[in-house]
């Protein structure tokens, strides 16, 4: 059943994102179904696509295909003014598959409207992940599933009132200093999480990139002066303790 038929593996907050911006879009294009193709194993050799493959590609264009919601985000430019916008995500299958030299397969769909330098990717292991534009064959991660994926895109568009703190200054070693905010399970993983409070929050991520281990990063937010109070706090033990 398609996920918004039937949202209930979803919390409040991301049923919330999709009542207000999700729609159900009808492609014109028509799609060849994954047991009808043939992708290059890990030898090269072009074979049927295997069962695990077919199931995981499927299920992803019976749950997800055709669905479309915005995403509001808050940002600070390089000055620390506030800037916005709006993104739309399109959850449309691509037309490509690949071995994973590791485990498994991995195949494309579409993601957001911007133009973005890296490929979007979903893994017959349930992970999403991306892979660089340039194609190196390997699948890095960047949430636990698509539910992990809508999910942040959930709270994004929550703390995209908030203020954003800047960029610059240390964000990754600031945000590991704000201790009392509890983790939003239902959008964290390993790769990319959140942490927040009443009056503060935590976007973590590892970059899309050839480094291993992957640089990681982060965005702060914050609504009150009590927020901005523990995020300057934050930002004077990192200084004393990190610098």
């Amino acid at each position: 059943m398609h996920i918004l038929e039937d949202p209930s593996g979803l919390s409040p907050r991301a049923q919330g994102l999709l009542d207000r911006t999700g729609c159900w879009h009808q492609s014109t294009q028509p799609r060849l179904p994954t047991e009808l193709l043939r992708v290059r194993d890990r030898r090269g050799r072009l074979v049927p696509a295997p069962m695990e493959l077919v199931i995981r590609r499927e299920g992803f264009a019976q749950k997800f295909g055709g669905l479309r919601y915005t995403v509001r985000h808050s940002r600070a430019g390089v000055s620390g003014e506030r800037r916005e916008r709006t993104d739309e995500w399109s959850y449309e299958l691509g037309t490509y598959a690949w071995a994973d030299p590791v485990q498994g397969w991995y195949f494309d769909w579409f993601g957001p409207s911007f133009a973005s330098p890296i490929r979007y990717l979903a893994h017959t292991d349930g992970r999403v992940g991306a892979e660089n534009a340039s194609g190196d064959g390997v699948f890095q991660e960047t949430e636990t599933s698509m539910i992990h994926r809508i999910e942040s895109d959930a709270v994004q568009d929550e703390v995209s009132a908030w203020d954003p703190w800047p960029i610059e200054g240390g964000s990754l070693a600031i945000a590991q200093h704000l201790d009392d905010l509890r983790e939003v399970t239902e959008a964290s993983g390993p790769m990319h999480g959140w942490r927040m409070s009443d009056v503060v929050a935590v976007m973590e991520f590892a970059y899309v990139s050839h480094q291993v281990p992957r640089e990681r990063h982060a965005l702060i937010w914050s609504r009150s002066e009590e927020g901005r109070r523990q995020i300057r706090a934050a930002a004077a033990l990192a200084a004393r303790t990190d610098g």
